[in-house]
């Protein structure tokens, strides 16, 4: 039987938890995450657990920050001027935006706190910072 190695692409199943056992994401109920095996396609922490994989494998694998959405980084986070917010885009703690950089990009942004006349943005990853559980499961090595 064919080990997963570099290069090769390959289905696994996978729940993602954090360490106090809460479900962030899964692939139950819906098709094999796809990708080749360490091209960055996904998490370092989670590509570099597939090499040596057989189909039918499972394995539990602890990835730390620093391999997965890295650290929060405090100058992620900008406050801009209530009034810049358009008044059809009811605000509240948590709503997830989107903000153009300077050059274009879609930067995606949480609500992470709100004042009379400015909104704090946040666009650190929402798992940044926080250490992640996989339980994965080798599904086929294409």
């Amino acid at each position: 039987m064919s080990t997963a190695k570099a290069g090769d692409t390959v289905r696994i199943h996978y729940t993602g938890t954090l360490k106090d056992g809460t479900t962030f994401d899964s692939s139950a109920g819906r098709d094999p995450l796809e990708f080749t095996v360490g091209s960055g396609q996904i998490i370092p922490g989670l590509d570099n657990a597939i090499p040596g994989m057989e189909i039918g494998d499972k394995k539990t694998v602890e990835v730390p920050c620093d391999e997965a959405y890295g650290q929060r980084d405090p100058d992620a986070m900008q406050t801009v001027p209530r009034d810049a917010i358009p008044d059809t885009i009811p605000l509240e703690t948590g709503l997830q935006l989107q903000m153009s950089s300077p050059q274009g990009q879609v930067i995606p942004v949480t609500v992470a706190e709100i004042k009379d006349t400015e909104v704090l943005l946040d666009a650190n990853h929402a798992l940044a910072g926080k250490d992640l559980v996989f339980a994965i499961e080798m599904v086929e090595i294409v």
